[in-house]
């Protein structure tokens, strides 16, 4: 029997807080062969990412301890090697892509900077015979133009282009395994196909081994050879990765598999008048260039979207990258400039300006993607709640703002106990229930939900597309719901457009559009589900 690439064995990982010792890892055991993808799956806090970067020793000593267990690397123990030893292994034999590359990437260095630091401490390599290998291996990870996007830094490129980029500096030094931590969790259902088959073509060729963390099944169907199933710090259950899916034995698993977004709209009120009308809305961005920075020409970045909205109605906004889905969300907020014709409650919003829109903010709010960037973490639940309350009803008593946050906490589920409490001590889901609550509390009519479950993971998902359609049915609300996540999107909505670098692609009715799509492009979306 050949020895496996990698072999962790009975680990257990622990944190010293105050003297004691809190396991969040439990006697786990799992290995890797040469060319085999291993996919790890569970919940947020079930301790995946945490026994991914022990393999690496990147968890802080202090206050991390393993009280018994090892992990092996062609049999060599990691996590009693010295520090040396561990220079030779990370980036060189065990390279990492992280979950969120704006976070990993330096937001100061261009992209050639970064990528020669990679051949230079790893490869020793020197700046000229560093390009040609940094330019192959952004065209393998399929960056166009590659030659001409060193020069750029990262907000510069698009959320797919920057994983690209992780992935090429990881694969630089041609590990022997490389570990992916939600590496496609918030891209498009197109470039995370694009990810998958890139990491299925690199695997095959450099026969490369994946640990491959994820809460996605459907990408454990695509990818993963084998899969362990993580919950609150335990592996419960491990298999070939068909006789799992096809037949799983512990019942939490069960419920990861019946996790996924199903169900129906809620019902229409009978209403026939509009909440919001939109008529041919388009953006375009001035392009400035030269000393002065003078406008020479207009980026058309959405063109002549049309819909009607009814009271209780979810209209879903769907695209990649890039198709401007969060730019008709600004342009009907008025936050952004744009043309054409919105119509709200007969009140025509395309003609106000800043103080013109200020009576009307607080019957339309918005949620967004990423709770961690949106909600303020130097204030606490209570403040974060009930800040909208003191800009729209500044007459309203400290008692009875109060009052609101917790009727508002118990209807999105929270419980009021915790308002005193900060944004890090609540989990991903909890947080993004606060973001509903500040946006419910004002009580509007309508809600433009920005990628708000593409996140969480798929029970929690599940929790909040529930409370989601529990709150439409309760207050009539009418829903804009950006998504590229289309199993939620028909779960949820009434109507979609299939939006495509900023035109219209298909518009209808949701259940016809995904039963009898008359577009190309809507269908190989309908695909890659």
């Amino acid at each position: 029997m050949t020895q496996p690439l990698l072999h962790i064995d009975a680990l257990s990982i622990a944190f010293r807080q105050q003297g004691e010792l809190r396991t969040v890892v439990n006697d786990i055991s799992l290995q890797i062969d040469a060319g085999e993808t291993l996919a790890l799956v569970g919940e947020s806090g079930s301790g995946k990412s945490v026994t991914a970067l022990s393999v690496l020793r990147l968890l802080p000593a202090p206050p991390v301890v393993y009280p018994q267990s090892d992990i092996l690397f062609h049999g060599q123990s990691l996590l009693h090697a010295d520090e040396r030893t561990l220079r030779g292994v990370r980036g060189n034999k065990i390279a990492m892509i992280f979950q969120e590359p704006m976070v990993s990437l330096n937001p100061l260095h261009t992209l050639e900077k970064q990528l020669y630091e990679v051949l230079s401490l790893h490869r020793g390599m020197r700046k000229e015979a560093a390009r040609g290998e940094m330019l192959d291996c952004l065209e393998r990870t399929g960056i166009r133009n590659a030659a001409k996007r060193l020069a750029d830094f990262p907000h510069q490129l698009s959320g797919g282009e920057r994983q690209r980029v992780m992935i090429a500096m990881a694969l630089l030094t041609r590990p022997e395994l490389l570990i992916a931590d939600e590496p496609t969790t918030a891209l498009d259902v197109t470039v995370q196909a694009q990810i998958l088959q890139l990491l299925r073509e690199l695997r095959d060729e450099l026969n490369m081994s994946l640990l491959f963390i994820t809460h996605n099944l459907s990408i454990v169907k695509k990818l993963a050879d084998r899969v362990a199933v993580m919950q609150s710090g335990r592996c419960v259950e491990q298999n070939r990765a068909a006789t799992l899916l096809a037949a799983p034995q512990h019942s939490y698993t069960q419920r990861l598999l019946n996790s996924e977004p199903d169900g129906d709209p809620v019902p229409l009120p009978d209403t026939a008048q509009p909440l919001l009308s939109v008529k041919d809305l388009s953006v375009a961005f001035p392009v400035r260039k030269g000393l002065l920075r003078r406008v020479v020409d207009n980026k058309q970045v959405l063109n002549n979207v049309s819909f009607t909205l009814r009271p209780g109605e979810t209209l879903g906004l769907v695209g990649e990258s890039g198709s401007g889905k969060s730019t008709t969300g600004l342009a009907l907020l008025r936050l952004i400039a744009s043309k054409g014709e919105i119509m709200f409650d007969g009140q025509p919003l395309h003609r106000w300006d800043r103080r013109q829109m200020l009576p009307v903010r607080h019957r339309i709010q918005v949620v967004f993607q990423d709770p961690n960037s949106s909600l303020n973490p130097r204030l606490n639940v209570q403040q974060i709640i009930e800040e909208g309350l003191r800009v729209h009803q500044p007459d309203l008593s400290a008692q009875a703002r109060e009052e609101e946050v917790i009727r508002v906490m118990s209807e999105v589920g929270l419980d009021p106990q915790t308002r005193h409490r900060y944004p890090a001590a609540f989990s991903g889901g909890q947080r993004q229930r606060i973001a509903i609550a500040r946006a419910l509390i004002l009580r509007p009519e309508l809600i433009i939900l920005d990628e708000p479950t593409s996140s969480l993971d798929k029970t929690v998902q599940a929790q909040i597309l529930a409370l989601l359609k529990n709150l439409q049915e309760k207050h009539r609300l009418a829903y804009i719901f950006i998504s590229h996540d289309l199993q939620v999107v028909r779960a949820l909505c009434h109507q979609v457009i299939v939006l495509r670098q900023g035109e219209v692609v298909e518009q209808g009715e949701c259940q016809r559009v995904f039963a009898a799509p008359t577009q190309e492009y809507t269908r190989q979306l309908l695909a890659l589900r």
